[in-house]
């Protein structure tokens, strides 16, 4: 499948094909903190099929295991965008929150669950609202 998307200025672009089965949730501590979000999701592009415009910064990061990875995203609106091998990149693992088709990629797997947050399976039962007016309760006396 062919993808693409920007930062949120739209100072860096990409296009990259994908296979949708590759698609995944992240619920480690590092995606949840370089995130910003309780969990990334995201999908595996061959470094060859991946096209880039604009200049972007990266982070290294250290996990766990050892293995290095930068972390790349826009130096203007900070948009995460992507991670790789810092040398020699075969893969680029894609945040699908700057794809365009997201709404389309439907995560196949979950990996470091027992990071977790403990509320995300009730989450569809806490009122909401298509817009920002979401409904929230009156603070406790």
């Amino acid at each position: 499948m062919h993808i693409d998307g920007a930062c949120h200025c739209g100072a860096i672009t990409f296009s990259a094909e994908i296979d949708p089965a590759r698609v995944m949730v992240c619920h480690c501590t590092d995606c949840q903190v370089l995130s910003g979000a309780p969990f990334r999701a995201v999908v595996i592009a061959p470094i060859g099929t991946f096209s880039l415009k604009g200049s972007p910064k990266s982070y290294i990061k250290v996990a766990q295991s050892g293995n290095r990875r930068a972390q790349v995203f826009c130096p203007d609106c900070g948009t995460p965008l992507y991670a790789t091998a810092p040398e020699n990149p075969t893969s680029v693992v894609i945040r699908l929150g700057c794809v365009r088709q997201r709404a389309q990629l439907r995560p196949a797997a979950q990996i470091w669950q027992h990071s977790a947050m403990p509320w995300l399976p009730d989450l569809s039962s806490v009122p909401g609202s298509p817009e920002q007016q979401a409904f929230l309760p009156p603070p406790p006396p």
